[in-house]
């Protein structure tokens, strides 16, 4: 293992926590780089954190200062990051737009929730293991290729979605934001924006748009990958992690 550090920011899904998120790839990852995988407020070992908290860029910032918290008992002063759709890569977002200093290069997956917010809030109206299953589905490019896995998924998620004060933590994370959007074209850190072909939860377009405000950005579409890039094409997301990370 690297003592190079890597920040791993899990995505936003219903139930989520960052072992579970990142078990595809954290092996591999952990050769190289000395991985960092927090439970972000409002999930895992976190769900109960920061009451009052409402709207997307709320959390994302929140969820900044939170990793800034971690890296300082930690002793680091940089680290570099992948963050993972409407949480984790919303996070790394206001991460970079409030303390560039500390990051030195970005990976952000699936559009890093600057897409739209959806119409309705996923799961919590059908709180249900079908209804969990369901949404989990979504979220990779072929469910035959990864059925045990997301069936699997599908009850610890369920448990973990049901806990006292998660979902009043989870809608509070959907409701419209007041204020304007987070101004992109302030990040100076060099950022590589993967999405997946075949994605169903965020178009590739969410993306594009995103690379195109932001100064030193790049996008990679993954062929055949759906939402979850890291467990659809598990070798092809380290790879393109490590060699941008070690440039």
């Amino acid at each position: 293992m690297s003592d190079r550090p890597l920040l791993l920011l899990h995505g936003g899904g219903p139930g989520v926590d960052a072992v579970s998120n990142w078990a595809a790839v954290t092996s591999r990852l952990q050769a190289g780089f000395r991985c960092l995988a927090p439970d972000l407020l409002g999930f895992g070992t976190k769900i109960t954190a920061s009451p009052g908290l409402r709207g997307p860029r709320a959390w994302a910032d929140a969820r900044a200062q939170q990793v800034l918290a971690l890296l300082d008992r930690e002793g680091l002063e940089r680290a570099d990051l992948v963050g993972n759709s409407a949480a984790g890569g919303a996070a790394a977002l206001a991460l970079l737009a409030a303390a560039p200093d500390r990051i030195g290069r970005a990976v952000v997956m699936g559009g890093a929730g600057t897409g739209p917010l959806p119409a309705a809030v996923p799961f919590y109206d059908e709180p249900t293991k079908h209804s969990m299953r369901t949404t989990l589905g979504r979220l990779v490019a072929y469910e035959t290729a990864h059925r045990d896995l997301l069936d699997d998924l599908a009850g610890l998620r369920l448990e973990q979605a049901l806990r006292p004060g998660a979902e009043q933590a989870f809608r509070s994370m959907f409701a419209r934001d007041a204020g304007p959007p987070r101004d992109l074209t302030t990040i100076t850190t060099p950022v590589l924006a993967l999405h997946g072909e075949r994605d169903r939860v965020s178009p590739v377009e969410v993306s594009e748009r995103l690379v195109a405000a932001l100064p030193h950005g790049r996008l990679e579409v993954v062929a055949g990958a759906g939402h979850w890039i890291h467990v659809d094409r598990p070798d092809e997301f380290c790879r393109l992690v490590e060699e941008f990370i070690s440039a």
